[in-house]
Order: C-alpha cells, then sequence, then structure tokens
C-alpha cells in the first residue's frame, strides 16, 4: 500500500513539473533584434570618417508608439549605416554624416462603419535620413535624403504577442525598402564620393 501511495505521488509531481515546464516555455517573449545587412558587399566612400548621428527626439506620448516596438527603427538605422557605409579615403579631407531626422511610428484607431467589423489600429513609420558628403578644404558639400515610410493595420483587440511579430515585420520590411532606395540615391547623388566609380553623373 505504502509503494502504491509513493507511485501516486511520484507520478503527481511528474505531472505537475510537466506542466509547469511547458507554462514557463510560453511566457518566455520571444526576442526580435534590428535587420543586418552584412552580407551585403558595403558602399565604399572616398572620405576620413562617417559620422553616425540622430536628431530625432522619441516623445513617449501617443500617438507616438515607437518606443513599444521590440526593434527601434533608430537603432535599426544607425546599424544599417555601420554595416553598409565604409570610410575608404582616409588621407581625404572629407567626411561623410548618416544623419538620422525621423524614426518615428504612430498609432491610430479607425473605427469601423461596418456592424459587427471590428475596429483597428493603423500604424505608420516613418523614417528620414540625410546622408551627407562635406570637403571641408574646399567648403563644398552634396547631399541625399531618404524619406520612407510603411503602414500597418491591425485588429484593435490584436494580442501583443501577435502585435510585435507585425511591428518586427513591419520594421524589417521599411529597412529592405530604405536599404534599395539609399544605394540608389548613393550612386546617383554621391556618385563622386564612391570608390571605384568610374561613371560620372552629368546634373543639367
Amino acid at each position: 500500500m505504502n509503494k502504491l501511495k509513493s507511485l501516486i505521488l511520484v507520478f503527481s509531481s511528474f505531472l505537475m513539473f510537466g506542466c509547469s515546464t511547458t507554462k514557463d516555455t510560453d511566457a518566455i517573449p520571444l526576442k526580435y533584434s534590428e535587420p543586418r545587412f552584412i552580407s551585403t558587399a558595403p558602399i565604399e566612400l572616398d572620405v576620413e570618417k562617417v559620422d553616425i548621428t540622430s536628431e530625432f527626439i522619441p516623445s513617449f506620448t501617443r500617438p507616438n508608439v515607437e518606443h513599444l516596438f521590440p526593434v527601434s527603427i533608430e537603432k535599426a538605422a544607425k546599424m544599417w549605416a555601420e554595416d553598409r557605409l565604409k570610410a575608404d579615403g582616409f588621407s581625404s579631407n572629407r567626411v561623410a554624416e548618416f544623419i538620422i531626422k525621423d524614426a518615428s511610428v504612430t498609432e491610430e484607431v479607425e473605427k469601423s462603419e461596418e456592424f459587427l467589423q471590428k475596429d483597428r489600429l493603423k500604424y505608420r513609420a516613418n523614417l528620414s535620413i540625410v546622408l551627407k558628403v562635406t570637403d571641408k578644404v574646399n567648403l563644398s558639400s552634396a547631399e541625399t535624403t531618404i524619406n520612407a515610410w510603411r503602414e500597418l493595420r491591425i485588429p484593435a483587440d490584436t494580442q501583443i504577442a501577435q502585435k510585435e511579430k507585425y511591428w518586427n515585420d513591419m520594421v524589417k520590411k521599411l529597412f529592405d525598402q530604405f536599404n534599395v532606395r539609399m544605394e540608389q540615391n548613393i550612386k546617383e547623388y554621391l556618385n563622386m564620393y564612391v570608390k571605384n566609380n568610374y561613371s560620372i553623373k552629368e546634373y543639367k
């Protein structure tokens, strides 16, 4: 009889441990990280250095919600510059400035006009970047600006874990778009500062 009781207790403990482990696993939040572009060849600029700065100041008040995102657009922009821009003109007097002007996300509630239709949350992510090259000796400069944005609409009652998945995908797509457009702009408007670039853009 005592052996039977012991077996029942051991079996019950095993079940309790198994349930506890499953719940703990489910409670672990998903980890997201900023998109990286280290697998893409860097853009070599004929400059002494690349300065990465941000002029964006988050408000931490709605409708701005960028501080709630698991992936920071501002940090992702800095990491893009670290991955894609390389100073390769150390004997020159030129400096490239990568300036983050905007890295905000706003949230807006869209009320449904249809019966039994759920209200929706509309998110708009904005990214504004200026890349400027200045020649300190000749006192000349050239720059290009990218204003990129993406919008997302999801049901208003979406759970936070699912929201974060949507937000992460939104930021990834934003930077995929930004990566293509910024490289195009550099080759078109700052082509005279790109190393090993033998095509000269004529401006009319």
